[in-house]
């Protein structure tokens, strides 16, 4: 699936004479409103389920639960950086249209076309559309719609806790999905001719505008959702490390996995002195002109753009005030740096940190710090390796922060953003996490199936490093099932035109996984990646760190003990290897 899709409700039979009897629609020379053509109705109240016939078999989605979720009548959630309207109509009236090649008046300008859909076959739906451009010209697209029942949890946006039928309530999920596809960049978009599809249900579409001005600075990607706190109307103050700097910024708070909204009641952000205390008054940021903001589940917020002075390569403190209650939270748990929850109170002014008594070791809730200007970013997708495991808390020597060290020191190509999307005990093929429900693990949904968020949603990225694949080759996965994930990713992102670059997988022989077996089929992964010339650039890590009388392990002075994760001394010899002009 080549991009995170949203599906609604779909159902396990074939759809019935309602949906199939349906009359297609003749084309029309004048694109319309996406609301005027809804000719569905997917939603029904509980107390009336037989007032919406989703899939033609009378099935339909719960608005008890869409409200529960956030997702009520005309508020425009966020997902993947797209504004997407959920549809101004109450329970019982049409709400979505089922694509058979209408045309839909869409404007902007943008790097990708978001769609909001669900399929109703029972399975993936898939169809091509046309994209019009304002200036003239066109482009195609293929979307592809998980199903509202069976589609996989790892990429949807929301799952509802149940499904209406005339007969009942179901207690099963139902999927939203949001589906990106590329536009040609720069070009004004001025409408979009839906797939011929008769099973593809489109409720929301739009134009994912470009970050321009903006350069990612640090990012961290949600890897699970566990249970964490409880907190109750208490402050937390998470210490992140920026690689570029600019005299504006922007906070992002991603909702990620979760069933419900959360709440935000204020945050600021500072420079960090010490622990938990600031260099100066911690400056407020405003969402949308207000002091905090509501989060849907499965949605994210991006603050205002703010005047702050933000330095390279420095410690910063993110506060932000939780006023309900939080028991769960989308999270990345290995931080390898100390953040801080305060005593009960909004804290987030505080420049001292006297209130912040509890030390954290994860990063909830908060996703992304930008910056204004820059040249853009580059994403680094992994797993604990680049997230730093076994490097020194609290001291930044990830290799992604060496590098970024690294970019700053030089005028060979621009000074660029470093985000790290490292999770630990991540995979390229297989979900860790399952996408949906509290779970203790934090290994998150695979590469293949984060890459959209953790990659293409990243605020101006134009390089892509894929640095994966021991964990799926030390927990049973072949080469070929490897190469195939990391041929899949290569592809999606140059479709986007991003560069890409693959990195080989070190060695590891000593930890108890890396057997001789495994250790041939990471051989032959590196050669594909060396060799098959599907990525536009290889970083040969492997060499840089192996032992060159014993390839199967690393050199000791780079092993941090475990065999499996190098220590500082070995993340900085992966940093200092990289070439520069690669990323240019």
């Amino acid at each position: 699936m080549s991009a995170l899709a949203l599906a609604l409700c779909a159902v396990l039979v074939p759809a019935g004479p309602v949906q199939a009897s349906a009359p297609r629609r003749a084309e029309r020379a004048e694109p319309l409103p996406l609301e005027l053509l809804f000719d569905n109705t997917a939603v029904s109240d509980d107390a009336r389920p037989g007032a919406a016939d989703f899939d033609g078999s009378g099935a339909s989605l719960s608005a008890q639960d869409l409200t529960a979720a956030g997702w009520t009548p005309g508020r425009t959630p966020t997902v993947q950086g797209a504004r997407l309207s959920w549809p101004r109509r109450e329970a019982g009236a049409p709400d979505n249209v089922r694509a058979a090649g209408q045309s839909v008046r869409v404007g902007g300008r943008g790097d990708a076309l978001a769609f909001l859909v669900a399929g109703t076959g029972g399975t993936d739906v898939t169809g091509t559309g046309r994209v019009s451009y304002a200036n003239g010209g066109s482009s195609s697209y293929r979307l592809t719609a998980p199903d509202w029942r069976t589609g996989p949890l790892a990429t949807k946006a929301v799952a509802l806790p149940h499904v209406n039928t005339p007969g009942g309530q179901l207690a099963e999920k139902a999927r939203l999905y949001v589906v990106t596809v590329p536009l040609t960049r720069g070009r004004p978009v001025a409408s979009v001719r839906l797939p011929d599809s008769p099973h593809l249900h489109v409720f929301a579409v739009s134009v994912r505008a470009t970050s321009a001005g903006w350069s990612g600075s640090w990012a961290a990607a949600t890897a699970g959702y566990p249970a964490m706190g409880p907190w109750s109307e208490r402050t937390l103050r998470l210490v992140v490390h920026s690689s570029v700097g600019g005299p504006r910024v922007r906070l992002r708070f991603d909702n990620t996995f979760a069933a419900a909204p959360v709440r935000i009641g204020s945050a600021t952000v500072a420079v960090q002195e010490a622990g938990a205390a600031a260099r100066d008054v911690p400056v407020p940021v405003a969402f949308r002109g207000a002091a905090g903001a509501e989060v849907p589940a499965g949605a994210q917020v991006f603050s205002d753009p703010l005047g702050f002075e933000v330095p390279a390569d420095a410690n910063l403190l993110v506060s932000f005030h939780l006023p309900g209650t939080v028991t769960a939270a989308p999270v990345h748990r290995l931080a390898q740096q100390r953040s801080y929850v305060s005593e009960a109170g909004d804290h987030t002014a505080d420049g001292s940190g006297t209130a912040y008594t509890t030390v954290l070791t994860s990063w909830p809730l908060l996703a992304g710090v930008d910056v204004g200007g820059g040249p853009g970013s580059v994403v680094l997708l992994g797993d604990s390796i680049t997230d730093g495991d076994k490097s020194t808390v609290d001291a930044n020597r990830r290799w992604p922060d060496v590098l970024a060290t690294r970019l700053l020191a030089q005028d060979v190509v621009p000074h660029y953003g470093v985000l790290n999307q490292g999770i630990s005990a991540n995979r390229v093929v297989t979900d860790r996490y399952p996408g949906d429900g509290v779970s203790t693990d934090t290994g998150g949904v695979s590469a293949l199936h984060r890459f959209d968020r953790d990659v293409l949603a990243q605020t101006s990225v134009r390089t892509a490093v894929v640095f994966q694949g021991v964990n799926d080759l030390r927990w049973g996965a072949t080469a070929d099932v490897v190469i195939a994930g990391l041929r899949a990713i290569a592809d999606r992102g140059r479709a986007r035109g991003l560069r890409m670059l693959a990195a080989t997988i070190l060695p590891c022989e000593g930890e108890a996984r890396c057997t001789a077996a495994v250790d041939g089929e990471r051989v032959a992964v590196n050669a594909w990646i060396r060799n098959a010339g599907v990525f536009d650039g290889v970083l040969d890590f492997d060499g840089v760190v192996r032992d060159p009388d014993h390839p199967a392990r690393m050199l000791p002075s780079y092993d941090s003990g475990d065999h499996l994760h190098p220590g500082d001394t070995g993340l900085a010899a992966l940093a200092g290897s990289v070439d520069l002009g690669l990323l240019r």
